[in-house]
């Protein structure tokens, strides 16, 4: 089964420390978690009572609760939500956790379920799954199945082209998002193991 260390890890790797920059939409974020939609997350106050101190923001990196919120955080609101500890294929693990930290867990459970859908061969593994965007036993048992009968390569393919479209059309219909362009390809295939 999936670890949750290692999916944290990789995608910690893609994430900023301390960031305040005005094009971004989520506004002042650190370690990818945003302030404007994550308001209530307690490590803003260990964030704000170190800004009043020397080495503000590198000081951030040696603040030993403040990196366990991170970790907490990430665990309860993207991991848990898709049974990251249940998925039997590390890399699968990976890819969805890291693209719905940056694209949401609904958006992301979504594109597994129309890659899944298209890997059924024509329902004969397995019926189509409703892609409602929720992650529940159905969407699991699809994945059990398919990985008896496949790699994961093709399911991480069909991931990796959907979250890519998806930049393209969102930079499309907003081209001064255009700046964070090779960052979000960088996570294009982050499904290492």
């Amino acid at each position: 089964m999936a670890e949750f260390k290692q999916a944290f890890e990789l995608t910690l790797s893609h994430e900023g420390g301390y960031v305040k920059d005005p094009d971004d939409r989520g506004g002042e974020t650190y370690k990818g978690i945003a302030r404007r939609y994550n308001p209530g997350w307690p490590g803003w106050a260990r964030i704000d009572n170190a800004r009043k101190r020397r080495g503000f923001p590198k000081s951030l990196n040696t603040d030993l609760e403040l990196q366990a919120e991170v970790a907490v955080f990430y665990r309860q609101h993207y991991w848990d939500k898709f049974q990251g500890d249940r998925i039997p294929a590390q890399a699968i693990a990976n890819e969805l956790f890291d693209t719905a930290v940056n694209l949401g867990v609904a958006r992301t459970v979504e594109f597994f379920q129309r890659a899944l859908n298209v890997l059924n061969r024509d329902g004969a593994l397995y019926d189509d799954l409703i892609t409602d965007g929720v992650f529940g036993p159905k969407s699991l048992a699809a994945l059990r199945v398919y990985l008896k009968k496949d790699k994961p390569d093709y399911l991480l393919k069909i991931l990796n082209v959907l979250q890519g479209a998806h930049y393209i059309e969102f930079m499309t219909r907003s081209p001064l998002q255009e700046k964070f362009a090779r960052g979000w390809l960088n996570r294009v295939t982050i499904e290492k193991t």
